[in-house]
């Protein structure tokens, strides 16, 4: 068990898309590197000023690439500390470099957080290394020695939590994703299946009246060919849309005429009022399902993480060619608008995009935290 737990760290790979460098980067560098100069000023232990700032700058200069090459910039920082310690001891030099070099902290901690597993393997064994070394030429007392181990080790640590946070936050946006995929594909299974079925039983009755009736033959024929071309619609916009194996549920799928059941108030919680207006008739079953869940969704969403709001809107709105969906509540906005509710928002994006449609969710101009969505009619464009 615990080697195949090592061999599983040692084959993880590096997080995919590390952050580019930002002006903070460049400033915690710059700050570092003034921190440098004014202590090598002001210090009257140090033999050589200027070796002492050439060997602080090669070894803070490699913060600025740590994240996409976090192993090269710790054996350049720390080879450099443990070959100026190594020095050090066989010159009996006491003066120490200066304490800027604090910042390599950084450096173990972006190792563990933007490091594959052999790396940071590999470069905590660099940075342990070092610590013993300079122990050696700055003997201190068992606490400090304790805690300057301590101060690496919970960098590393930090990196290695923010790492696997950011997985978990990963995948589970990623399920919300896939059920919402999923879930978009049942409904349009479950059109598509209604359309068969009146497909099947209509050619039924064509053949029961093609011989007496031959006249009557020509007008069911009509009817299948109808049927046929809005299950053909449907077919196309399920294109792409995966889905699991499961047994579909043949009951018909909500749409926009059942938005009216999400409105009304339960004790405790906002008011919700729908509102509905324009061409809202003949929409295409999968984009009347998804209005639906994109609504519920919202609605969710505002009654549970909306502060203080006492009323959430829902208003449909449907032209010749496209419908739009806008909830907003008047609740106070907050970081669990965007984040606790993530994975739902997540799912809600899915389906829009996948009807051809797009999606906005945030806070609104009046206050309060507005979704808005806009599809076309007729599902994703063939």
């Amino acid at each position: 068990m615990v080697t195949k737990a090592l061999r599983s760290l040692w084959a993880e790979p590096r997080p995919a898309n590390p952050p580019r460098r930002v002006w903070r980067d460049g400033a915690l560098i710059a700050v570092l590197l003034t921190w440098s100069v004014l202590e090598a000023v002001l210090r009257d232990d140090l033999t050589s000023r200027p070796l002492a700032l050439a060997a602080v700058f090669v070894v803070l200069a490699p913060l600025w690439w740590r994240r996409t090459r976090p192993l090269v910039a710790v054996v350049i920082s720390f080879g450099t500390l443990t070959a100026v310690d190594v020095a050090r001891i066989l010159a009996g030099e006491d003066a120490g470099l200066l304490t800027s070099i604090s910042g390599v902290l950084v450096l173990a901690y972006a190792l563990f957080r933007w490091g594959a597993g052999r790396e940071a393997a590999t470069g905590l064994g660099v940075i342990l290394v070092w610590l013993v070394v300079t122990h050696l030429a700055d003997p201190t007392s068992p606490a400090d020695t304790v805690a300057a181990y301590a101060f690496f080790l919970f960098a590393a640590a930090s990196g290695a939590a923010i790492r696997y946070h950011a997985y978990a936050r990963t995948r589970d946006i990623d399920e919300a994703t896939a059920r919402e995929r999923e879930q978009l594909a049942r409904d349009l299974h479950d059109t598509v299946a209604h359309h068969v079925s009146g497909i099947a039983i209509q050619a039924q009755a064509g053949r029961a009246v093609a011989a007496s009736h031959p006249e009557r033959a020509s007008e069911v024929l009509a009817v299948i060919e109808d049927a046929a071309s809005r299950t053909l619609t449907e077919l196309r916009t399920m294109v792409g849309v995966l889905r699991a194996t499961e047994v579909a549920d043949f009951a018909p799928s909500p749409g926009v005429a059942d938005l009216k059941r999400l409105a009304g108030r339960a004790e405790g919680e906002p008011q919700v009022d729908v509102e509905l207006s324009g061409e809202l008739d003949d929409l295409s079953p999968a984009v009347g399902a998804a209005l639906y869940r994109l609504a519920q969704e919202s609605v969710t969403n505002a009654r549970r993480h909306a502060r203080c709001a006492t009323r959430v809107a829902v208003r449909v709105v449907g032209d010749a060619d496209r419908v739009q969906l806008t909830v907003d509540d008047d609740g106070a906005v907050s970081t669990a608008d965007g984040s606790a509710s993530g994975y739902g928002l997540a799912g809600i994006q899915e389906r829009a995009k996948l009807l051809g449609g797009t999606f906005q969710a945030g806070p609104s101009a009046g206050g309060g935290w507005r979704v808005e969505a806009m599809l076309p009619r007729a599902g994703a464009p063939r």
